[in-house]
């Protein structure tokens, strides 16, 4: 059976990666910290705070991993501009040099389409400069730059899906889909920004294919996990409300806008060349995502 060391897997996109990797035949091996995901046949936690250079060194040199992908990073509150970020850029590397250093032959990261200079708005791999504005965008790119270096050099296959926004079931609460979707199920009024701008969307389970589709190709480097279509947040909301039948009020500019880019839209020829297509439209992932917090009321 095929074994995969994954990092993140408790998170929003690691338990459809997870889930993707199982349906695959795959033997799942997740740091976790804590333990907190239902145990599953072929998926194997092993408690380990990847902060704790120590205690990663310790358990790579005792289990040998040959594959791994990984998507931890702090992605809590305003994760954007925290110092964090820098903790995870040292953590990422040690982990990686470890993994290296145990046998270690296939490595894929998590990029992020916040590591591209938005003012060119479509994004494309190869061509759009990485300039990032933020924090945690440098951070990312920092570990990309080095990464793909460190593995060309240690002769360990290298790749880095971009992942850009997505949405679905679990999300976390804040985010604007699940409040919109909350507010309209609840008969609040809907407080959001003036939802001008236009991104890039994709459903939570495409999103984890092509991370894994990636994972599983002859690519090396940065590939964009996105929808390729872009989308005014605006109508997102507006369709959120049609199909939850809210007769509510939708308070536009109530708060302030998260970002200040008008378009952010990615390039996915790359990904849909190994043959990755998207198997949800927007409306039919907002209608699995509504129907979830339907029956998961907070």
């Amino acid at each position: 059976m095929k074994k995969v060391l994954l990092t993140g897997a408790t998170g929003f996109i690691g338990s459809q990666v997870t889930k993707e990797l199982l349906s695959r035949g795959y033997e799942v091996h997740a740091l976790v910290y804590p333990i907190l995901a239902p145990k599953q046949e072929n998926f194997i936690q092993h408690e380990i705070n990847l902060l704790d250079a120590q205690a990663v060194e310790k358990f790579m040199s005792v289990h040998n991993f040959e594959n791994l992908i990984h998507l931890a990073w702090y992605v809590g509150p305003k994760c954007h501009v925290s110092d964090l970020n820098m903790d995870w850029v040292i953590a990422t590397l040690n982990l990686l040099k470890s993994f290296k250093e145990n046998g270690g032959k296939v490595f894929s990261g998590a990029g992020t389409c916040s590591e591209y200079e938005y003012k060119y708005g479509y994004l494309l791999e190869d061509e759009t400069p990485t300039n990032p504005g933020t924090l945690y965008g440098n951070g990312k790119n920092a570990v990309f730059n080095i990464a793909k270096v460190y593995c060309k050099q240690n002769n360990i296959s290298f790749k880095w899906p971009r992942i850009f926004n997505l949405y679905g079931p679990n999300e976390k609460l804040q985010r604007l889909m699940p409040s919109v979707i909350n507010s309209c199920l609840k008969g609040e009024d809907v407080k959001v920004s003036d939802c001008l701008k236009f991104q890039d969307y994709l459903y939570v389970e495409d999103t984890a294919r092509g991370i894994v589709d990636v994972f599983e190709s002859n690519f090396e480097g940065a590939v964009n996990i996105c929808s390729g279509q872009p989308v005014q947040l605006r109508t997102i909301v507006n369709k959120i409300a049609e199909l939850t039948n809210f007769s509510g009020k939708i308070l536009w500019g109530a708060i302030p806008a998260a970002f200040g880019d008008d378009v952010v839209v990615g390039n996915n020829a790359k990904l849909k060349s190994i043959g990755w297509t998207p198997k949800y439209s927007l409306e039919e992932g907002l209608k699995m995502t509504i129907e979830w917090w339907r029956t998961h009321n907070v």
